[in-house]
Protein backbone atom coordinates (compact mmCIF):
# COMPACT_ATOMS: atom_id res chain seq x y z
CA UNK A 1 0.00 0.00 0.00
CA UNK A 2 3.02 2.57 0.67
CA UNK A 3 4.81 1.74 -2.88
CA UNK A 4 4.65 4.75 -5.10
CA UNK A 5 3.56 4.79 -8.71
CA UNK A 6 6.88 4.50 -10.54
CA UNK A 7 9.31 2.44 -7.84
CA UNK A 8 10.77 -0.59 -9.27
CA UNK A 9 13.10 -1.25 -6.45
CA UNK A 10 13.33 -1.09 -2.49
CA UNK A 11 15.76 -1.65 0.35
CA UNK A 12 15.34 -1.97 3.95
CA UNK A 13 17.08 -0.72 6.97
CA UNK A 14 16.64 -0.86 10.54
CA UNK A 15 17.66 -0.22 14.50
CA UNK A 16 19.93 -2.39 15.96
CA UNK A 17 17.59 -4.80 17.64
CA UNK A 18 15.93 -5.71 14.53
CA UNK A 19 16.84 -8.97 12.43
CA UNK A 20 15.76 -7.98 8.64
CA UNK A 21 15.52 -11.37 6.27
CA UNK A 22 14.26 -10.58 2.35
CA UNK A 23 13.41 -14.02 1.36
CA UNK A 24 12.97 -13.93 -2.58
CA UNK A 25 13.12 -17.13 -4.73
CA UNK A 26 14.38 -18.08 -6.63
CA UNK A 27 17.34 -16.14 -4.86
CA UNK A 28 17.94 -13.06 -6.58
CA UNK A 29 21.32 -10.81 -5.80
CA UNK A 30 20.38 -7.19 -4.30
CA UNK A 31 20.86 -4.60 -6.97
CA UNK A 32 23.34 -1.26 -5.81
CA UNK A 33 23.55 -0.97 -2.51
CA UNK A 34 21.44 -3.99 -1.78
CA UNK A 35 18.42 -2.79 -3.22
CA UNK A 36 15.76 -5.57 -4.38
CA UNK A 37 13.34 -5.52 -7.28
CA UNK A 38 9.46 -5.07 -6.45
CA UNK A 39 8.41 -8.49 -7.60
CA UNK A 40 5.17 -10.09 -6.02
CA UNK A 41 6.94 -13.22 -4.71
CA UNK A 42 9.57 -11.00 -2.55
CA UNK A 43 9.04 -11.02 1.04
CA UNK A 44 10.31 -9.18 3.90
CA UNK A 45 10.32 -10.81 7.65
CA UNK A 46 11.34 -8.80 10.65
CA UNK A 47 11.90 -10.55 14.08
CA UNK A 48 13.11 -8.94 17.69
CA UNK A 49 14.96 -10.98 20.28
CA UNK A 50 15.22 -7.71 22.97
CA UNK A 51 12.10 -6.77 24.69
CA UNK A 52 10.87 -3.44 24.06
CA UNK A 53 11.45 -1.02 27.27
CA UNK A 54 8.95 1.83 25.46
CA UNK A 55 6.09 1.91 23.20
CA UNK A 56 7.51 1.67 19.36
CA UNK A 57 10.88 1.70 20.04
CA UNK A 58 12.24 -0.18 17.20
CA UNK A 59 11.42 1.15 13.82
CA UNK A 60 11.87 -0.53 10.06
CA UNK A 61 12.46 1.65 6.87
CA UNK A 62 11.89 1.16 3.94
CA UNK A 63 13.22 3.54 1.01
CA UNK A 64 11.62 3.13 -2.78
CA UNK A 65 13.07 3.91 -5.75
CA UNK A 66 12.59 4.46 -9.31
CA UNK A 67 14.27 3.75 -12.42
CA UNK A 68 16.55 6.50 -12.18
CA UNK A 69 17.30 5.17 -9.02
CA UNK A 70 16.02 8.01 -7.75
CA UNK A 71 14.50 8.10 -4.11
CA UNK A 72 10.80 8.29 -4.51
CA UNK A 73 8.86 7.93 -0.65
CA UNK A 74 9.96 6.28 2.37
CA UNK A 75 7.91 3.87 4.85
CA UNK A 76 8.49 3.09 8.34
CA UNK A 77 7.45 0.25 10.62
CA UNK A 78 7.07 1.25 14.22
CA UNK A 79 7.69 -2.26 16.14
CA UNK A 80 7.19 -3.08 20.40
CA UNK A 81 8.60 -6.44 21.04
CA UNK A 82 6.58 -8.14 24.08
CA UNK A 83 7.12 -11.22 25.63
CA UNK A 84 4.34 -13.59 27.30
CA UNK A 85 5.52 -17.28 27.83
CA UNK A 86 3.74 -20.11 29.72
CA UNK A 87 6.59 -22.50 31.28
CA UNK A 88 6.42 -25.71 32.69
CA UNK A 89 8.88 -28.46 33.79
CA UNK A 90 9.81 -29.21 30.02
CA UNK A 91 13.26 -30.97 30.90
CA UNK A 92 11.53 -33.12 33.57
CA UNK A 93 14.36 -31.96 36.26
CA UNK A 94 12.17 -30.97 38.96
CA UNK A 95 12.53 -27.37 38.05
CA UNK A 96 10.68 -24.53 35.63
CA UNK A 97 13.33 -23.31 33.09
CA UNK A 98 12.32 -20.19 31.19
CA UNK A 99 11.51 -20.89 27.40
CA UNK A 100 11.96 -24.37 25.18
CA UNK A 101 10.90 -25.07 22.51
CA UNK A 102 7.74 -27.69 20.97
CA UNK A 103 6.31 -26.72 24.60
CA UNK A 104 2.86 -27.93 23.05
CA UNK A 105 4.88 -31.80 22.39
CA UNK A 106 5.07 -34.44 24.65
CA UNK A 107 7.46 -37.22 23.91
CA UNK A 108 8.34 -40.24 25.68
CA UNK A 109 12.13 -41.52 26.95
CA UNK A 110 14.94 -40.75 29.00
CA UNK A 111 15.67 -37.25 26.05
CA UNK A 112 11.86 -36.92 25.98
CA UNK A 113 9.91 -33.06 26.99
CA UNK A 114 7.04 -32.59 28.68
CA UNK A 115 5.86 -31.63 31.68
CA UNK A 116 4.51 -34.60 34.11
CA UNK A 117 0.93 -33.58 36.56
CA UNK A 118 -0.23 -36.02 39.50
CA UNK A 119 -3.86 -36.77 40.33
CA UNK A 120 -3.59 -35.62 43.47
CA UNK A 121 -5.71 -38.64 45.12
CA UNK A 122 -4.16 -38.45 48.75
CA UNK A 123 -5.86 -36.47 51.64
CA UNK A 124 -3.59 -33.85 53.03
CA UNK A 125 -6.08 -31.68 54.11
CA UNK A 126 -7.04 -32.32 57.82
CA UNK A 127 -10.89 -33.02 58.11
CA UNK A 128 -11.48 -33.44 54.44
CA UNK A 129 -14.06 -36.85 53.68
CA UNK A 130 -12.23 -37.92 50.30
CA UNK A 131 -9.14 -37.37 47.86
CA UNK A 132 -8.03 -33.10 47.99
CA UNK A 133 -9.20 -33.56 44.27
CA UNK A 134 -12.27 -33.59 45.32
CA UNK A 135 -12.15 -30.07 46.62
CA UNK A 136 -11.97 -27.00 44.96
CA UNK A 137 -10.10 -25.01 47.03
CA UNK A 138 -6.78 -25.26 48.62
CA UNK A 139 -6.86 -25.93 52.48
CA UNK A 140 -2.70 -26.39 53.08
CA UNK A 141 0.39 -25.47 51.80
CA UNK A 142 1.30 -29.69 51.78
CA UNK A 143 -1.21 -30.21 48.85
CA UNK A 144 0.84 -28.09 46.82
CA UNK A 145 3.45 -30.60 47.02
CA UNK A 146 1.65 -32.67 45.38
CA UNK A 147 0.80 -30.04 41.96
CA UNK A 148 2.85 -29.13 39.38
CA UNK A 149 4.28 -25.40 38.75
CA UNK A 150 3.37 -23.42 35.84
CA UNK A 151 4.87 -19.48 35.43
CA UNK A 152 3.31 -17.40 33.50
CA UNK A 153 6.14 -14.56 32.36
CA UNK A 154 5.63 -10.99 30.62
CA UNK A 155 7.88 -8.59 30.00
CA UNK A 156 7.26 -5.23 28.01
CA UNK A 157 6.61 -1.66 28.31
CA UNK A 158 3.37 -1.38 31.15
CA UNK A 159 1.75 0.86 28.59
CA UNK A 160 0.95 -1.93 26.24
CA UNK A 161 -0.34 -4.39 29.15
CA UNK A 162 -3.50 -1.41 29.23
CA UNK A 163 -4.78 -2.20 26.29
CA UNK A 164 -4.02 -5.88 25.65
CA UNK A 165 -5.31 -8.73 27.90
CA UNK A 166 -3.12 -12.19 28.69
CA UNK A 167 -6.09 -14.94 29.22
CA UNK A 168 -5.36 -18.06 30.41
CA UNK A 169 -7.60 -20.93 28.92
CA UNK A 170 -8.21 -25.07 28.51
CA UNK A 171 -10.09 -26.91 26.16
CA UNK A 172 -13.48 -27.70 26.91
CA UNK A 173 -12.65 -31.63 26.61
CA UNK A 174 -9.76 -31.05 29.34
CA UNK A 175 -11.92 -29.17 32.19
CA UNK A 176 -12.82 -32.21 33.93
CA UNK A 177 -9.31 -33.44 34.11
CA UNK A 178 -7.42 -30.45 35.66
CA UNK A 179 -7.94 -27.73 38.37
CA UNK A 180 -5.47 -24.36 38.12
CA UNK A 181 -4.64 -22.39 41.12
CA UNK A 182 -3.31 -18.93 41.01
CA UNK A 183 -1.10 -17.94 43.47
CA UNK A 184 -1.78 -14.18 44.68
CA UNK A 185 -0.21 -12.51 47.54
CA UNK A 186 -1.93 -9.70 49.01
CA UNK A 187 -0.25 -8.52 52.43
CA UNK A 188 2.65 -11.37 52.33
CA UNK A 189 0.17 -14.10 52.50
CA UNK A 190 -0.22 -16.13 50.10
CA UNK A 191 -3.47 -17.12 48.59
CA UNK A 192 -4.27 -19.37 45.87
CA UNK A 193 -7.45 -18.65 43.51
CA UNK A 194 -8.90 -21.43 41.70
CA UNK A 195 -9.23 -19.92 37.88
CA UNK A 196 -9.62 -23.14 35.65
CA UNK A 197 -11.07 -26.57 36.06
CA UNK A 198 -14.64 -28.35 35.49
CA UNK A 199 -16.21 -24.85 36.00
CA UNK A 200 -14.03 -22.40 34.32
CA UNK A 201 -12.32 -22.43 31.01
CA UNK A 202 -10.90 -19.29 31.34
CA UNK A 203 -9.09 -16.82 33.42
CA UNK A 204 -8.43 -13.00 32.55
CA UNK A 205 -5.30 -11.94 34.07
CA UNK A 206 -5.73 -7.89 35.02
CA UNK A 207 -2.76 -5.04 35.54
CA UNK A 208 0.49 -7.62 34.08
CA UNK A 209 3.46 -6.08 33.86
CA UNK A 210 7.29 -6.88 34.18
CA UNK A 211 7.75 -10.68 36.45
CA UNK A 212 6.14 -13.62 37.15
CA UNK A 213 2.63 -15.38 38.05
CA UNK A 214 3.06 -18.68 39.77
CA UNK A 215 0.26 -20.98 39.22
CA UNK A 216 -0.22 -24.37 40.57
CA UNK A 217 -1.50 -27.29 38.48
CA UNK A 218 -3.87 -30.35 39.69
CA UNK A 219 -4.24 -33.56 37.90
CA UNK A 220 -8.33 -34.92 38.40
CA UNK A 221 -8.48 -37.97 36.70
CA UNK A 222 -6.05 -40.85 35.56
CA UNK A 223 -4.98 -42.13 32.28
CA UNK A 224 -8.48 -44.54 31.32
CA UNK A 225 -10.64 -45.54 28.40
CA UNK A 226 -11.09 -42.11 26.61
CA UNK A 227 -8.08 -40.26 27.81
CA UNK A 228 -4.30 -40.64 26.94
CA UNK A 229 -3.54 -38.40 29.95
CA UNK A 230 -2.58 -35.58 27.73
CA UNK A 231 -4.01 -31.55 28.63
CA UNK A 232 -2.80 -28.75 27.35
CA UNK A 233 -3.04 -25.37 29.27
CA UNK A 234 -2.91 -21.76 26.70
CA UNK A 235 -1.98 -18.14 27.51
CA UNK A 236 -3.23 -15.62 24.44
CA UNK A 237 -2.32 -12.22 24.07
CA UNK A 238 -5.47 -10.62 23.11
CA UNK A 239 -5.54 -7.05 21.19
CA UNK A 240 -9.35 -5.05 23.13
CA UNK A 241 -10.13 -2.37 21.12
CA UNK A 242 -13.55 -1.86 23.22
CA UNK A 243 -14.52 -3.29 26.92
CA UNK A 244 -17.46 -5.24 25.64
CA UNK A 245 -15.78 -6.43 22.46
CA UNK A 246 -14.19 -9.85 22.34
CA UNK A 247 -9.86 -9.43 21.82
CA UNK A 248 -8.29 -10.29 19.24
CA UNK A 249 -5.91 -13.25 19.65
CA UNK A 250 -2.10 -11.60 18.55
CA UNK A 251 0.28 -14.82 19.83
CA UNK A 252 -0.70 -17.89 22.12
CA UNK A 253 1.84 -20.11 24.22
CA UNK A 254 0.69 -23.43 24.39
CA UNK A 255 1.88 -26.07 27.22
CA UNK A 256 1.06 -30.09 27.31
CA UNK A 257 1.01 -32.17 30.56
CA UNK A 258 1.08 -35.98 30.76
CA UNK A 259 -1.15 -37.49 34.08
CA UNK A 260 1.66 -40.26 35.56
CA UNK A 261 -0.70 -43.48 35.29
CA UNK A 262 -1.23 -45.57 38.53
CA UNK A 263 1.70 -48.03 38.15
CA UNK A 264 1.53 -51.27 39.78
CA UNK A 265 4.24 -52.32 42.20
CA UNK A 266 5.28 -56.30 41.62
CA UNK A 267 5.67 -58.53 45.46
CA UNK A 268 9.80 -58.96 44.45
CA UNK A 269 10.12 -55.27 45.25
CA UNK A 270 11.60 -54.36 49.23
CA UNK A 271 7.92 -54.08 51.30
CA UNK A 272 7.86 -51.51 53.47
CA UNK A 273 4.35 -52.42 55.04
CA UNK A 274 2.39 -55.48 55.11
CA UNK A 275 -1.19 -55.05 55.77
CA UNK A 276 -2.74 -58.68 57.38
CA UNK A 277 -6.59 -59.27 59.20
CA UNK A 278 -7.08 -60.49 62.30
CA UNK A 279 -9.22 -63.55 62.89
CA UNK A 280 -9.72 -64.16 66.49
CA UNK A 281 -12.78 -67.09 65.97
CA UNK A 282 -12.08 -70.45 67.15
CA UNK A 283 -10.61 -72.79 64.92
CA UNK A 284 -10.53 -69.95 62.60
CA UNK A 285 -8.04 -67.89 64.12
CA UNK A 286 -4.93 -66.83 62.81
CA UNK A 287 -3.03 -65.77 65.77
CA UNK A 288 -0.35 -68.22 65.44
CA UNK A 289 0.33 -67.41 61.88
CA UNK A 290 0.39 -63.16 63.11
CA UNK A 291 3.06 -63.99 65.34
CA UNK A 292 5.21 -65.41 62.78
CA UNK A 293 4.82 -62.72 60.24
CA UNK A 294 5.94 -60.41 63.30
CA UNK A 295 9.26 -61.70 63.50
CA UNK A 296 9.68 -62.05 59.74
CA UNK A 297 8.75 -58.81 59.27
CA UNK A 298 11.04 -57.54 62.45
CA UNK A 299 13.89 -58.87 60.40
CA UNK A 300 12.94 -57.41 57.56
CA UNK A 301 12.92 -53.98 59.65
CA UNK A 302 9.31 -53.74 57.34
CA UNK A 303 6.17 -52.27 59.08
CA UNK A 304 3.34 -54.44 59.91
CA UNK A 305 -0.68 -52.89 59.99
CA UNK A 306 -3.02 -55.58 61.75
CA UNK A 307 -6.43 -54.94 60.45
CA UNK A 308 -8.88 -56.04 63.36
CA UNK A 309 -12.27 -57.74 62.49
CA UNK A 310 -14.19 -54.59 63.27
CA UNK A 311 -12.13 -53.17 60.78
CA UNK A 312 -12.79 -55.56 58.12
CA UNK A 313 -16.36 -56.47 58.96
CA UNK A 314 -14.70 -60.16 59.14
CA UNK A 315 -13.69 -60.03 55.74
CA UNK A 316 -10.31 -61.79 55.50
CA UNK A 317 -9.61 -61.49 51.76
CA UNK A 318 -7.72 -58.41 51.73
CA UNK A 319 -5.50 -59.49 48.75
CA UNK A 320 -8.52 -59.83 47.17
CA UNK A 321 -9.88 -55.98 48.09
CA UNK A 322 -6.65 -53.95 47.88
CA UNK A 323 -4.01 -53.51 45.55
CA UNK A 324 -0.46 -51.38 46.05
CA UNK A 325 1.12 -49.06 43.30
CA UNK A 326 2.50 -45.78 43.01
CA UNK A 327 2.45 -42.26 40.68
CA UNK A 328 5.64 -40.10 40.38
CA UNK A 329 6.74 -37.14 38.73
CA UNK A 330 9.98 -35.29 38.96
CA UNK A 331 9.20 -33.22 42.10
CA UNK A 332 7.06 -35.80 43.85
CA UNK A 333 6.07 -39.71 44.63
CA UNK A 334 3.64 -41.08 46.77
CA UNK A 335 1.70 -44.48 47.05
CA UNK A 336 -1.98 -45.23 45.65
CA UNK A 337 -3.62 -48.02 47.08
CA UNK A 338 -6.03 -49.20 44.50
CA UNK A 339 -9.55 -50.42 45.75
CA UNK A 340 -11.22 -53.42 44.29
CA UNK A 341 -14.92 -52.81 43.11
CA UNK A 342 -15.87 -56.78 44.98
CA UNK A 343 -17.07 -54.21 48.10
CA UNK A 344 -17.12 -57.00 50.90
CA UNK A 345 -16.65 -56.39 54.08
CA UNK A 346 -13.42 -54.90 53.19
CA UNK A 347 -15.23 -52.09 51.69
CA UNK A 348 -14.37 -49.12 53.11
CA UNK A 349 -11.31 -50.46 54.51
CA UNK A 350 -9.02 -48.31 52.37
CA UNK A 351 -10.73 -45.42 51.63
CA UNK A 352 -11.29 -44.61 55.79
CA UNK A 353 -7.87 -46.31 57.13
CA UNK A 354 -4.94 -46.12 54.70
CA UNK A 355 -6.16 -43.01 52.38
CA UNK A 356 -4.05 -39.90 53.53
CA UNK A 357 -1.29 -37.46 53.51
CA UNK A 358 0.58 -38.81 51.04
CA UNK A 359 -0.54 -41.84 50.56
CA UNK A 360 -3.38 -41.68 47.62
CA UNK A 361 -6.97 -43.51 46.35
CA UNK A 362 -7.85 -44.72 43.61
CA UNK A 363 -11.05 -47.00 42.64
CA UNK A 364 -12.93 -48.37 39.11
CA UNK A 365 -16.22 -49.81 38.84
CA UNK A 366 -17.32 -51.59 35.72
CA UNK A 367 -19.86 -49.45 33.98
CA UNK A 368 -23.35 -51.21 33.11
CA UNK A 369 -21.87 -54.90 34.13
CA UNK A 370 -22.38 -56.66 37.47
CA UNK A 371 -19.52 -57.99 39.29
CA UNK A 372 -17.95 -61.00 39.46
CA UNK A 373 -14.70 -62.98 40.90
CA UNK A 374 -12.70 -61.39 37.96
CA UNK A 375 -13.34 -58.34 39.66
CA UNK A 376 -11.38 -59.11 42.77
CA UNK A 377 -7.51 -58.47 42.82
CA UNK A 378 -6.50 -62.00 43.56
CA UNK A 379 -6.97 -62.05 40.36
CA UNK A 380 -4.92 -58.96 39.68
CA UNK A 381 -0.89 -59.13 39.49
CA UNK A 382 1.93 -57.84 38.13
CA UNK A 383 5.70 -59.77 36.94
CA UNK A 384 8.70 -58.16 38.06
CA UNK A 385 10.48 -56.25 34.99
CA UNK A 386 10.91 -58.73 31.94
CA UNK A 387 11.76 -58.83 28.38
CA UNK A 388 9.60 -60.37 25.91
CA UNK A 389 10.73 -61.42 22.35
CA UNK A 390 13.15 -58.73 22.51
CA UNK A 391 11.05 -56.04 24.22
CA UNK A 392 11.72 -54.89 27.32
CA UNK A 393 9.15 -53.93 29.80
CA UNK A 394 10.85 -52.13 32.69
CA UNK A 395 7.68 -51.71 35.14
CA UNK A 396 6.90 -55.47 34.58
CA UNK A 397 3.53 -56.39 32.67
CA UNK A 398 0.55 -56.88 34.39
CA UNK A 399 -1.29 -60.31 34.75
CA UNK A 400 -5.38 -60.73 34.74
CA UNK A 401 -6.97 -63.97 34.51
CA UNK A 402 -10.15 -64.75 32.51
CA UNK A 403 -12.93 -67.33 33.10
CA UNK A 404 -12.50 -70.78 31.87
CA UNK A 405 -11.82 -72.34 29.20
CA UNK A 406 -10.56 -68.96 27.17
Amino acid sequence: RSTPKGATSFDVHATSAVTVHVIHNPVTKPMINSRWPLDPDIEVVVTIDVTSRTFNDHKVKISYYGREDDELSVAWLYLTCVDVSLDVDLSRSGRVKSKGKDKDKWTWGPNGQGAVLLVNCDRDSPGWGGPDSGQADIRTTADLQDMSVMLLRTQGPSTIFADYQVVLHIPESDADKVRVFHAIRNDSYPHYKPVLGPDKLSYVLDRLGNGENTFYVEGLTFPDMGFSGLVSISATLLEVSHKNAPGTPIFTDTVVFRMAPWIMTPNTQQPVEVFVCSIQQGSESNQAFLEGLRVLLKKANCKLTVCSEMETRSDRWIQDELEFGYVEAPHKTFPVVFDSPRNRGLKDFAFKKILGPDFGYVTREPLGKSITSLDSFGNLDVSPPVTVRGKEYPLGRILIGSSLPW
